[in-house]
């Protein structure tokens, strides 16, 4: 049966009145019941806790101003995982049609599982990000935990990756309980670190066993977090990854639609009448959505310490000339 735990959680929740920590607690106690083999009754409880977030669209009791409070990882798993709530939402990126759509797709079939557990059928919740740096993939985990309303659990691969044998299998393997136990988005980034060929040349059988593990993890993995790996290098991905995942993103550098979007919605309040956006485009050719990014914003902080509110041509096309001159060191 669920644990006393649970119960003390859900009546402290209830009494407080927050719905949403209420539901996320009853989810909680649907994968420990999955876990202890009470698959029809975790099944229900699910099913339920989906009926409710879908008849009101999202949490019913708001969050108040700041994070919600949720219980810190401890122990061990307090050096393996950062933990914050995300207000970073989809509609604050520039994203292609494509891209958007797909992502999109996640959200739809996160909040909707009800109707697919219905039909036997599961939603998307394991995710590759593959791209260059600077493109999104970091942002894009921040903001499917910002829609979605749940915490984001970035694992931290200093503490995860140790020279110990059989050390980082084990620190793998309360990931893998925390994300079972607790519902989130968990992210690994740089996830070549892990997920490297068995085959390479420098290989050694501690990072093999890593990598079987968190193969046999994620496929074993049936819980109702999202797990998000990103990587800069898919060619060093072992190839056996791609079968696990449930959608592999590629991402790529903006074209010139896209880059324009960036430029623009960085500098939407400033009066920016006289920038040739055609020229300014042309000129970050090659940079990030990232390095477009702070190439607006460094154009507008000139133009804020020269107190000005216009932004000019002149601001834009250095701050890009700067940061392509650093991103080609």
């Amino acid at each position: 049966m669920t644990s006393a735990r649970h119960f003390l959680a859900l009546l402290q929740s209830h009494l407080e009145g927050d719905d949403e920590q209420f539901l996320t607690i009853a989810m909680q106690a649907a994968a420990s019941e999955a876990r202890q083999g009470h698959g029809k009754m975790a099944q229900q409880l699910r099913e339920l806790v989906d009926e409710t977030r879908a008849k009101h669209g999202k949490a019913t009791t708001k969050r108040p101003a700041g994070p919600v409070p949720f219980v810190q990882p401890r122990g061990d798993l307090a050096n393996l995982v950062a933990v914050r709530y995300s207000d970073v939402r989809l509609s604050s990126m520039v994203l292609s049609s494509a891209l958007d759509q797909r992502l999109h797709r996640v959200l739809v079939e996160q909040r909707q599982q009800h109707r697919l557990r219905s039909h036997g059928l599961r939603p998307r919740r394991k995710l590759l990000l593959i791209g260059p740096p600077g493109a999104g993939k970091t942002m894009t985990a921040a903001a499917l935990a910002g829609e979605l309303h749940m915490p984001l659990f970035t694992i931290v691969l200093d503490g995860l990756m140790t020279k110990f044998m059989g050390e980082t299998a084990s620190k793998l393997r309360l990931v893998f309980d925390a994300i079972a136990e607790t519902r989130g988005v968990y992210f690994f980034d740089e996830f070549d670190a892990i997920g490297a060929r068995r085959t390479e040349r420098n290989d050694v059988g501690e990072i093999r066993r890593v990598l079987n593990s968190f193969l046999q993890f994620l496929e074993q993995d049936d819980s109702d977090s999202l797990i998000i790996a990103a990587t800069n290098h898919p060619e060093l991905l072992d190839p056996a990854l791609h079968r696990r995942f449930d959608d592999v993103i590629e991402y790529s550098l903006p074209d010139s639609e896209i880059a324009r979007r960036i430029l623009e919605n960085r500098l939407s309040t400033f009066k920016t009448k006289g920038i040739d956006w055609t020229a300014a485009v042309a000129a970050g050719a090659g940079l990030s959505h990232a390095e477009l990014a702070r190439a607006a914003e460094d154009a507008a902080k000139h133009a804020i310490l020269d107190d000005r509110e216009t932004v000019t041509d002149g601001d834009l096309t250095s701050a890009i000339a700067e940061r392509k001159a650093a991103a080609s060191c």
